[in-house]
């Protein structure tokens, strides 16, 4: 195995525990090939489109959130989560918040920047479950020809 085998890894995170523990693995597999970590909060915005007029929409889309506190408080501790354990771990940082449909911004990301390995959690926020794959994990899988860690999350039982 080469050890420039992962140069720049992508983690999509939306904050979720799910989405942490996929950091986690990450972290793990970045240090090893002392690989460019990149943090990429997506807000979906087909699940924001008809509760938005067409201007925070497009503003969603470039990445824009200034006047959406929550939204933007949302996508800063999701990719903070990440900067962090990328310094603490001594490793470059890239950081991006854009908005779209979250797996063709997860692909488009990908191939624009040359990323060697996709991990992400096997399901974010809305805890559905679509067959065993949440459905941005599911569709990232078939929208991009870089490599997807999945990683699954177990909650421990009380």
């Amino acid at each position: 195995m080469s050890e420039t085998m992962y140069k720049r890894i992508l983690i999509p995170t939306d904050g979720s525990d799910v989405a942490e523990n996929a950091v986690d693995h990450a972290m793990v597999l970045a240090k090893q090939f002392d690989a460019e970590v990149h943090a990429l909060f997506v807000a979906d915005t087909d699940a924001v489109h008809y509760a938005l007029g067409t201007e925070q929409v497009d503003r969603i889309r470039q990445g824009r959130f200034p006047e959406m506190t929550e939204l933007r408080e949302d996508a800063e501790a999701a990719t903070g989560y990440v900067r962090e354990r990328a310094e603490a771990a001594g490793l470059e940082f890239v950081e991006r918040h854009a908005g779209g449909q979250p797996h063709n911004v997860i692909a488009d990301y990908a191939r624009e920047n040359d990323i060697d390995l996709v991990v992400m959690g096997s399901h974010g926020r809305a805890g559905v479950r679509r067959a065993l794959l949440g459905s941005v994990t599911e569709r990232t899988l078939r929208s991009t020809h870089v490599p997807v860690l999945v990683v699954d999350y177990r909650a421990e039982k009380e």
